[in-house]
C-alpha cells in the first residue's frame, strides 16, 4: 500500500484508531508479553502506527530500547505526539520507512535488532513477503521475529468469516492465508526456528521466528522449531 493511500486512509482515522481497533486487533498484548528482549536489546516494530504497541512494550520491558517505522506520515505524526506525551522520547525512536526496504543504520544508526514485531500490518502490505525477508535480514543472532495478524477463522462460523473479510476489504486489509507456508519456507532458507499458533479459534495467527545465537552465547528465545 502506497504512502499516499495510507495517509488518505488514516488522516482522520488516526484520531480514533486505538479506541476502535482494540475490539478486533486481538492478540497484540499477548505478543508484547512474549517478546522478552534481552536487557539493553533493541526492539523494532514494523508498521508502528500510532505507537500504541511501542508505548505498551516500553512499559512492559523497560530495559530495552524501542524503534518504530511506518510508511504513513499521518500515523507517525500521531505516534510522535503520543511518545512525547508519555515521556518516552528517550526510549522510543520513530522514523518514516518502507517496510519492504529499510536500512536500520540509515534510519536509526544501529546494525540490527534483538526483537522485531509486526502487528496486523502484513495484511495491509501488498509486498508482505518482502517485508518478512527484510525483517529476517535485520535480525541479530539470538533474535526473534514476532508476528500477529488475522488468521483463517477456521474454527469460527462461516458467516462470521465471510462478514469479517468483506468488512476488512473496505480498509484494504487482506488476511494472509498462506502466511504459515511463507514463514516455513523462510525459516528453512534462513536456518530459523519457527512456531505458529492460531488463538481465538483461528481468528488470529501468532508466529515466532528465531535465529540461533552465535557460538558460546546463551539462547534467549522461548520457541523451538517444530
Amino acid at each position: 500500500m502506497s504512502a499516499d493511500l495510507m495517509d488518505r486512509l488514516y488522516r482522520s482515522q488516526r484520531h480514533i484508531y486505538d479506541v476502535t481497533r482494540k475490539y478486533f486487533l486481538l492478540g497484540r498484548d499477548r505478543l508484547i508479553a512474549r517478546l522478552a528482549p534481552p536487557p539493553g536489546g533493541r526492539v523494532l516494530e514494523i508498521g508502528c502506527g500510532t505507537a500504541r504497541n511501542l508505548v505498551r512494550a516500553a512499559h512492559v520491558w523497560p530495559d530495552a530500547d524501542f524503534f518504530g517505522i511506518d510508511i504513513s506520515h499521518e500515523m507517525l505524526d500521531t505516534a510522535r505526539q503520543v511518545v512525547v506525551r508519555r515521556g518516552l522520547t528517550a526510549h522510543i525512536q520513530l522514523a518514516h520507512g518502507d517496510a519492504t526496504r529499510f536500512d536500520p543504520a540509515l534510519l536509526f544508526g544501529v546494525p540490527g535488532f534483538s526483537r522485531i514485531f509486526i502487528s496486523y500490518s502484513l495484511s495491509m502490505i501488498p509486498g508482505w513477503r518482502t517485508v518478512l525477508g527484510q525483517a529476517a535480514a535485520c535480525l541479530l543472532p539470538g533474535g526473534e521475529i514476532h508476528i500477529v495478524d488475522f488468521g483463517g477463522q477456521e474454527r469460527l462460523p462461516r458467516w462470521f468469516k465471510a462478514g469479517l473479510r468483506r468488512w476488512l476489504a473496505l480498509f484494504h486489509v487482506r488476511p494472509r492465508d498462506d502466511l504459515e507456508r511463507e514463514l516455513t519456507d523462510l525459516a528453512r532458507r534462513r536456518g530459523l526456528s519457527c512456531s505458529i499458533e492460531r488463538p481465538y479459534r483461528g481468528y488470529a495467527q501468532h508466529a515466532v521466528l528465531g535465529m540461533a545465537p552465535l557460538p558460546g552465547e546463551h539462547w534467549a528465545g522461548h520457541w523451538q522449531a517444530p
